[in-house]
């Protein structure tokens, strides 16, 4: 197997593995043999289990991060843009492949490579939202980085408290209804800040 294949089947074992078990239950036995693998193999690919993990997250964090930026970008109408940046965090942590786990909910936040990995999310999208908050209300940068960090916030709880409580788990809420309730609530409390012309 070609050796970025071979990377991607080991990548999918791993995922499968630390989803299922968290960081520190789960063994480099484990993923090589749900990858039909030997050790030495995996270990030509990853040094440790750490290097695999952070691998994992760092793809993890990417996806949300780009289909953060998709939404943000697939319209110039901020209601939609709430919409669909909302959407995008209810579509991430209900993927079958559970890697909102290894961002949302690792047990390994102690380990400062993790941590960087982890706030980076809530980084990167939240200063694609600052932006168009301060462009669209001409409020400082400080205020418009709060806001858009609340909302990020407001969004991956929600998301997985929909995910384990309020909706997957009982069928009481399908997504894009849980999605457009929360996008709702942040709409109304984000437009009401003045535009830019108002000041």
């Amino acid at each position: 197997m070609p050796r970025r294949e071979r990377r991607a089947q080991l990548m999918e074992a791993a995922l499968e593995v630390f989803v299922a078990q968290g960081y520190h239950a789960a063994a480099m036995d484990d993923i090589a043999e749900r990858a039909g693998v030997s050790k030495p193999v995996l270990y030509q690919h990853f040094p440790g289990k750490l290097d695999l993990y952070l691998a994992l997250l760092d793809a993890s964090c990417d996806n949300i991060i780009d289909n953060c930026r998709l939404a943000i970008a697939s319209t110039t109408d901020n209601k939609l843009r709430v919409q669909a940046a909302m959407l995008a965090f209810f579509d991430y942590v209900a993927s079958d492949s559970g890697a909102f786990r290894l961002v949302f909910e690792s047990d390994l936040t102690s380990e400062p490579a993790v941590r960087e990995h982890v706030d980076r999310v809530t980084t990167e999208c939240a200063a694609m939202i600052t932006e168009v908050i301060h462009d669209d209300t001409g409020l400082p940068d400080e205020a418009s980085r709060l806001l858009a960090v609340s909302l990020v916030g407001m969004a991956q709880v929600s998301a997985r408290f929909w995910l384990g409580e309020a909706g997957v788990s009982t069928g009481a809420i399908p997504l894009k209804d849980a999605a457009a309730l929360v996008s709702g609530l942040a709409w109304r409390g984000i437009r009401g800040y003045p535009k830019t012309e108002d000041l």
